[in-house]
């Protein structure tokens, strides 16, 4: 049996040059690269040059990029230290209701600390107003936090615009870009991003390394204490062989991002076509246009999410309905609800997210097996059955009524 995998917005592999190149940073060369000795100095240069290397896939300097352990932290890093070092000035966040949990949960930890938090709603296509995120400004706002794109359903949201205005407010503006980094072009200089947190693991480097952007300048609190790492900002020795394969895999995802984007791009609109002529009762999540390159995301009404996605890996296809951080959860995506989904079409949803192995071949034998397991589950629920029976119903009554 074929194994196809469509979730690579949870995950995705560790490129081989990335893994090779990691080896030597477990084995020969195992310094620590705070030590004055050979063995430090041998490795310090990989880390300041994996430092550079990640500067070049966001347009940001060197001096700008602090290492974390993926994205999580780096969310908690730039909410908690802004906060903190901040409050004397103000006390007030604004975010949006379809972040990330490492955002919320955040947010709603520094509520109990003395903070206060909106929450912005979004629209139909999981998209916050601009205009919302001005009305929502007080004299005591000190950060903006939207992330660039959404993880589920693949919007992307008007950093640009909700930028420049926190630059015109004089509030620090940070975006959770996990899921952008690597697939979109990103400048946070030209963007007025002041804040930016990333993770390998989403771009074919190693699991449990990614960064905090911080622009020169911005005043932050350190969360992590212990030694003097990362200008003292972020204690802890650093994981040279992670450090090593998150520069080289950021420096691989800039050389191919226009090529790769654009050809997820032509991947995706033939799978959204598809399903879309495929299947009925088919409701494409997000934005048409305004989302990343490999995200499909789709509601299937009188499917349940869990079967659907156990019925597509029996089939040999890997796929999900929403974010791999809540996969133990049997509520339903948060994001879908945001954006204004029922609570049944809303547990139908299905997430494929491409990757660089996707084909065309790949697509085709998903539309061909997910049309043939959406119509058998549909045929086994007692919600579409009372749906069809309405509809015969309801013609019949027109019939009758046509032909007296």
């Amino acid at each position: 049996m074929r194994h196809i995998y469509f979730d690579h917005a949870s995950t995705t592999a560790t490129d081989p040059v990335v893994a090779n190149a990691m080896l030597d940073y477990m084995t020969t060369k195992f310094g620590n690269p705070s030590s004055p000795h050979y063995f430090g100095r041998q490795v310090r240069k990989e880390v300041v040059d994996a430092r550079q290397q990640l500067a070049d896939l966001i347009g940001a300097t060197a001096d700008e990029i602090f290492y974390t352990s993926g994205g999580s932290e780096s969310d908690n890093f730039a909410l908690k230290g802004i906060a903190f070092a901040n409050q004397k000035k103000g006390n007030h966040i604004i975010t949006t209701q379809i972040e990330h949990h490492a955002v919320l949960h955040t947010c709603q930890w520094l509520e109990k600390h003395g903070f206060t938090v909106t929450y912005l709603p979004v629209d139909e296509f999981g998209l916050v107003s601009v205009e919302a995120v001005k009305q929502a400004i007080t004299d005591k706002t000190i950060l903006i936090s939207v992330m660039f794109a959404n993880n589920e359903v693949g919007t992307i949201e008007p950093i640009v615009e909700i930028a420049a205005l926190a630059k015109e407010k004089g509030i620090y503006f940070h975006t959770d870009a996990v899921q952008a980094v690597s697939h979109v072009p990103i400048d946070v200089k030209a963007m007025n991003i002041d804040l930016l947190s990333l993770s390998g693991h989403k771009f074919y480097g190693p699991k449990g390394i990614g960064a905090l952007y911080i622009r020169r300048g911005v005043k932050i609190e350190t969360v992590q204490h212990g030694g003097a790492q990362e200008r003292k900002l972020r204690a802890g020795t650093e994981n040279v062989p992670a450090i090593v394969g998150l520069g080289i895999a950021a420096q691989k995802a800039l050389s191919e991002l226009k090529t790769e984007k654009n050809r997820l791009e032509s991947l995706r609109d033939k799978l959204i076509q598809g399903i879309e002529a495929k299947i009925p009762d088919a409701k494409l999540n997000g934005h048409r246009l305004q989302r990343l390159p490999g995200n499909v995301n789709f509601s299937f009404r009188f499917v349940e999410g869990e079967s659907l996605l156990l019925t597509l890996d029996m089939k040999g296809i890997a796929a999900s309905s929403g974010s791999a951080c809540t996969s133990g959860s049997l509520d339903p995506s948060h994001v879908l609800l945001a954006m204004g989904l029922t609570h049944e079409v809303a547990h139908g949803s299905l997430r494929l997210t491409l990757g660089r192995e996707n084909t065309e071949a790949d697509i085709d034998y998903m539309l061909e097996v997910l049309s043939e397991i959406v119509a058998r589950l549909r045929s086994m629920s007692p919600l579409n059955e009372e749906h069809t029976t309405g509809i015969m119903a309801s013609e019949g009554k027109t019939y009758q009524k046509a032909n007296g």
